[in-house]
């Protein structure tokens, strides 16, 4: 009995060591199905050193065309293993749609990406500015005023085209950890904002711009730099080479070719060109002009990636439905379907069909002025005026009428030859070609002329009473 308690004594003095054990076993089977521990962190963090810094130009306008060269560019530094993508931003903005795709991209970057505003980030720039992982900026540039204006440069006032846009530049600030109302203050004139930091306070009414200082103290600029080489150092990219991916000539071309204004004036010549061609035909030089600038219209749209060969097929469709309902009359269906074709093909092709519908328009209203007033002063001209007869036969041009020969009414002559029912009449000394109204006269018969109508001298043969 005491040597049992003795054994029962000994077990409950090694249960804990047997439990400490247990677990110890468990612990290390359990960490042998984890990863291995890297040697050291800079092996497993740091990027190779051939990794480049890459710098993508931000500037001029942002529109369409910007936003097709960032996403290629985009794609480029990450398939080039980037180890940080420098923004290099100087623009007084653009189109709102064109910049909110461009945020998108930037979030989406699977490289690491500073913004370096080294001129200004007005507008749509600043929001594009917003979505970058930091923003760097050079003395003397500026940060904001990022209102909605119309293509006149006047402040959209509609409340839900603010509200909407002050929450997209929020969430930008917000994403990255920045003080939202700031952002909001840049769009929206009626928020204000208190900024201690720098011992500002913007009263509600106007719209706030930061310059570098300005943005650095409160938060919206992670670092002031003079150059991009500071830029390079302040993310540690100095022993990285520096790479820097600029627009192809084709992306400048397409960036130019499918702004606003340009493709409204390609789509005015495109019209007016083969419009003329059409209605003062033989000049050649409207129609080569036209055509030229439908090629440049859709060349522009389709390097930009708006437009693709469907869309050019159907424009092609419908300018050779118009050619034959020209020369085949088909009771303007043809003609219909081929406008409609052509309308299609130009409005599909642009980024915004709404946008696109509306230019069309514009340029569609101002073709049809300049085709009227080309017709107007150069309808003379043109090779069908060949196959139409304009001679004037005129005195001026020694161009005489024949004379009426009223004064043979009612004189008797003597037929020179048989009147079968024309021949030749002798009055006094003069022979006239005459006619007689069915009847046949001998030759040597007397006759009377009855009637003149012109130069037709009607006779008729006068019986011998006797």
């Amino acid at each position: 009995m005491h040597s049992f308690g003795n054994k029962r004594s000994a077990l409950l003095f090694r249960l804990p060591l047997i439990f400490f054990l247990a677990a110890a076993l468990l612990l290390s089977a359990l960490t042998g199905f984890l990863p291995a521990e890297p040697a050291s962190a800079e092996s497993s963090s740091s990027p190779p050193k051939a990794a480049p810094v890459v710098v993508i130009p931000v500037h001029q306008t942002v529109e369409n065309g910007l936003q097709t060269f960032l996403q290629r560019a985009l794609e480029e530094a990450q398939s080039m293993g980037a180890y940080y993508i420098v923004l290099d931003v100087d623009t007084l903005g653009g189109r709102v749609d064109s910049a909110q795709e461009i945020g998108q991209l930037i979030k989406n970057s699977l490289v690491p990406t500073i913004a370096y505003v080294h001129g200004k980030a007005i507008s749509a720039g600043s929001y594009i500015a917003l979505n970058a992982g930091k923003i760097a900026m050079e003395p003397g540039s500026s940060l904001g005023a990022a209102a909605v204006v119309d293509g006149a440069g006047n402040e959209i006032e509609s409340v839900k085209v603010v509200s909407y846009w002050s929450g997209q530049m929020k969430a930008a600030a917000e994403l990255r950890g920045r003080k939202t109302q700031i952002a909001e203050a840049m769009v929206d004139k009626n928020v204000g904002v208190s900024m201690p930091e720098i011992g500002r306070t913007l009263p509600r009414g106007e719209i706030l711009t930061l310059t570098a200082e300005e943005a650095l103290k409160v938060g919206y600029a992670e670092k002031v730099a003079a150059s991009l080489q500071e830029v390079v150092q302040f993310i540690g990219g100095e022993e990285h080479p520096l790479v820097t991916l600029k627009p192809s000539l084709a992306e400048s071309f397409a960036r130019y070719v499918t702004q606003p204004l340009v493709s409204t004036l390609l789509l005015i010549i495109g019209i007016a060109g083969i419009a003329i061609e059409l209605f003062v035909p033989g000049f050649g030089l409207p129609g080569i002009v036209g055509v030229l600038g439908f090629g440049l219209y859709f060349f522009g749209h389709y390097i930009a990636g708006f437009a693709g060969f469907e869309e050019i097929a159907l424009f092609i469709a419908g300018i050779l439905l118009l050619l034959i309902e020209v020369f085949v009359s088909s009771f303007g269906i043809l003609g219909f379907l081929g406008a409609a074709c052509l309308i299609s093909g130009v409005v599909l092709a642009a980024y915004s069909t709404k946008a696109a519908a509306m230019n069309l328009g514009i340029a569609f209203v101002v073709a049809v002025v300049v085709v009227a007033i080309v017709v107007k002063y150069f309808k003379h001209r043109g090779v069908w005026n060949r196959f139409i007869l304009r001679e004037k036969l005129t005195e001026d041009k020694g161009y005489v009428s024949a004379s009426s020969r009223s004064d043979l009414l009612g004189q008797s002559g003597k037929a020179v030859t048989p009147l079968r029912p024309a021949g030749t009449a002798l009055f006094g000394d003069e022979r006239v070609d005459v006619v007689t109204v069915g009847d046949f006269v001998e030759a040597g018969r007397t006759v009377k002329v009855t009637h003149v109508e012109g130069v037709r001298v009607v006779v008729q043969e006068v019986k011998d009473l006797g």
